[in-house]
């Protein structure tokens, strides 16, 4: 039989990251910033060779926009090369981001990763609730297109956030509201993350448990997930379990439900 691993059993409620933990949606948020930011880059005023570097969908998207909200990521990256844009400028490259995205996800889907779905699986029959939390406007319907949007209590996405006022990661706010919603304090709470600055949110909440999900495997990825604050690196969420079928998996898989 299935059961969650020794790190998972004393807690009462799971918090988790959409993309790249839930879902193998990253790619296609990536390569949705790659066509906005390169085209912003191509058409923008003349720079050395620093600033008409194009986006890197790997590195870049890593370290510069995974995990914080459209805003903050495109002014992140256009810092990164030395160029002073106005709001507006941020903000319109920030929306036709969103455009990309929106049609990407719309006519390709999403899937989910096999072992993060065994694990909500087990979540729900074991009675943990998990909450999906995600800077992300595109959360719930990533998650409805992946087929696992019924294993979550409750979503705390970007639309919610903006509504709630809530402040972007590495501040914790969005996944203390969804530990709120789950009724389950902080410290009882697990929190699920792949990106840095996520990671540094759980670990700033005060979750009992901050789990990084290093699914690159890249040199010096994990371990600076640990020193972003996770007590506990995998790079599949079937790590988690025990009798489960061995991680690593490369795919993911639609419609994942039962």
């Amino acid at each position: 039989m299935t059961v969650r691993a020794p790190a998972l059993r004393a807690v009462r409620a799971v918090v988790l990251d959409t993309d790249g933990v839930v879902t193998d949606s990253a790619a296609v948020h990536a390569a949705a910033w790659k066509e906005a930011f390169d085209a912003f880059l191509a058409a923008g005023p003349p720079g050395g060779p620093a600033r008409r570097r194009p986006f890197d969908p790997g590195a870049d998207y890593l370290r510069y926009v995974d995990g914080r909200s459209r805003l903050d990521g495109a002014a992140s990256f256009l810092a990164s090369r030395g160029l002073r844009v106005p709001r507006e400028e941020v903000e319109r490259v920030a929306a036709e981001k969103e455009r990309l995205f929106t049609r990407r996800l719309r006519e390709e889907g999403v899937a989910a990763y096999p072992g993060t779905v065994r694990l909500l699986r087990v979540l729900r029959r074991d009675g943990v609730p998990a909450a999906a939390a995600s800077a992300s406007r595109h959360a719930r319907e990533v998650l409805a297109s992946a087929g696992v949007l019924e294993l979550f209590g409750t979503v705390v996405d970007g639309i919610e956030a903006a509504r709630l006022r809530l402040p972007g990661k590495p501040d914790p706010a969005l996944f203390l509201e969804a530990a709120r919603r789950l009724g389950v304090p902080p410290g009882r709470c697990a929190v699920v993350e792949d990106a840095l600055p996520g990671v540094e949110a759980g670990r700033r909440g005060g979750f009992g448990l901050v789990v990084g999900v290093d699914r690159t495997a890249g040199p010096g990825t994990g371990e600076a997930l640990r020193r972003a604050g996770a007590g506990l690196v995998v790079r599949d969420l079937a790590e988690l379990l025990t009798g489960a079928p061995a991680a690593g998996d490369a795919g993911a898989e639609r419609g994942a439900l039962p």
